[in-house]
C-alpha cells in the first residue's frame, strides 16, 4: 500500500474539483489515463488519506448565518461540553480542541432570526459553569481549498513548503475578497423541504446519482430534477464540492483552526487569496463586519513552526494584527460532523425550539452534578 500521494494521484484531486466528482470520464481523458485507473486511485486513497467527496452548501442561501464557537472548558468538564453543544442540533460540526486552551468548537448554522436565541444558549455554557469562556464568531460561508498540484514537486513526488516564497506572493495578490468572503446583503431562505432532502444527499456523498437520490427518498427522477435544476441550482445553494482528504502523513500532522485579524480590509484580502491554492488549507471562512479570517489547518508537525515564523513575519512587517489557534482533537469520538438539519425544516421554514434547547441543557448538566 502507498503511504504517500504520487503525482498522478494529486492531478486526480485536482481534476475532482475543477470537473466535479461525478465526471470521471471527463477527468480520465484529460489525465489521458483509463477511467478504471481514476476509479482505483480514488478507492485507494478514500482508504489511506480518508478522501471523502461531498457538497458544500451555500448556508446564506438558505437563511442560515453560520456561527463558530471557541469555548474554553472548566477544567473537567470537557467532555461535558462537548454533549452539551450537541444539544443545538443546528450544528454541523463539533471538535474537541486544546492548545490555546482546552475545550471544544463548534460550526452552527443558525436560522438568521434565531441569532439572539442562540447567542444566549452559547451564554448559558459559561453560566452553568460547564465553560469559563466562550467566544461566539459569526461568520460567512467558508470558502472550501481544494488540492491542488500547487507545492508539490512532481520531480521526487513530494510536498514542498516554500514559506519564504509565500511572503513574497502574499504582497502581490488581489486586494478582493471570493464572493463566498463578502458579507452577504442578506441571507434569504431559497428552499423547500425536497431540496434540503436532496443537498443531505449530496452532502454525504457528491457522486450519488439523481436517480440514487429519487430511490432513497422515494420520489420520481423527474422531481428530483426539477428541485436541482429549478430550485438548487438557480438559487445557489450550492457552493462547490469539497475534495477533502488529508494529504500528509496523519500520525505526524495535526489540524487546527486559526483566527487571524488585520487592521485593514486589503491586507485581509490579499492574505485570503494567498491560501485559495495552498494544500495545507482546508476552509477559509470571514467573520461578519471584521477584518478577520477563520481557517481550519493540516499541517506536518515539522512545517508547523516554519509556518508560525513566516505569521511572525508578517506581524512584524505590521501587515498581520494578531493571530491565534487551537489543536483539533482528532482522535475517535472527539469530533463530529453533520449535514444540514434538515429534520427541523417543516412547513417552508426553519424550526429553532429555544426553550427546548435551554431546558435540555440544564437537564444535562444537573444530571451531571447530582
Amino acid at each position: 500500500m502507498h503511504n504517500k500521494l504520487d503525482y498522478v494521484d494529486v492531478k486526480i484531486l485536482e481534476g475532482l474539483a475543477e470537473n466535479g466528482p461525478r465526471n470521471l470520464t471527463r477527468l480520465a481523458k484529460q489525465l489521458g489515463i483509463p477511467r478504471g485507473t481514476v476509479i482505483s486511485r480514488i478507492k485507494r486513497m478514500s482508504t489511506s488519506f480518508y478522501l471523502r467527496l461531498v457538497t458544500n452548501i451555500y448556508h446564506t442561501n438558505l437563511g442560515m448565518k453560520k456561527g463558530v464557537v471557541y469555548a474554553k472548558a472548566r477544567p473537567g468538564q470537557e467532555d461535558l461540553l462537548l454533549d452539551c453543544m450537541k444539544i443545538n442540533k443546528f450544528y454541523i460540526y463539533l471538535s474537541r480542541c486544546f492548545g490555546t486552551f482546552e475545550g471544544c468548537i463548534g460550526i452552527y448554522v443558525i436560522p438568521v432570526k434565531y441569532t439572539a436565541e442562540f447567542e444566549a444558549f452559547v451564554q448559558d455554557l459559561k453560566s452553568l459553569g460547564v465553560a469559563e469562556n466562550i467566544i461566539l464568531l459569526w461568520s460567512t460561508c467558508f470558502h472550501t481549498v481544494n488540492r491542488t498540484t500547487v507545492w508539490f514537486d512532481s520531480s521526487c513526488e513530494e510536498w514542498i513548503f516554500p514559506w519564504d516564497d509565500w511572503l513574497e506572493e502574499i504582497f502581490s495578490e488581489p486586494s478582493e475578497l471570493p464572493y463566498t468572503l463578502k458579507d452577504p446583503e442578506s441571507f434569504t431562505l431559497k428552499a423547500d423541504k425536497m431540496d434540503l432532502l436532496i443537498l443531505k444527499e449530496m452532502e454525504k456523498d457528491a457522486t450519488i446519482t439523481l436517480a440514487e437520490i429519487a430511490r432513497k427518498l422515494g420520489t420520481t427522477l423527474q422531481n428530483i430534477c426539477y428541485h436541482f435544476k429549478r430550485h438548487i441550482i438557480q438559487n445557489g445553494l450550492i457552493e462547490d464540492f469539497q475534495i477533502a482528504i488529508l494529504p500528509f502523513e496523519r500520525s505526524t500532522s495535526d489540524m487546527l483552526f486559526f483566527t487571524f485579524r488585520f487592521d485593514n480590509v486589503e491586507k485581509m484580502s490579499k492574505f485570503a487569496q494567498s491560501l485559495l491554492d495552498k494544500p495545507f488549507i482546508f476552509i477559509v471562512g470571514k467573520v461578519l463586519g471584521k477584518n478577520t479570517l477563520l481557517s481550519q489547518v493540516y499541517l506536518p508537525r515539522i512545517e508547523f513552526r516554519n509556518f508560525i515564523d513566516a505569521l511572525s513575519k508578517l506581524a512584524r512587517e505590521n501587515f498581520l494584527e494578531s493571530y491565534d489557534y487551537v489543536f483539533q482533537d482528532l482522535r475517535p469520538g472527539r469530533w463530529i460532523r453533520e449535514t444540514i438539519p434538515y429534520q427541523l425544516f417543516e412547513g417552508g421554514s426553519w424550526i429553532y425550539r429555544h426553550e427546548e434547547h435551554i431546558e435540555n441543557l440544564y437537564k444535562l448538566v444537573m444530571s451531571q452534578k447530582t
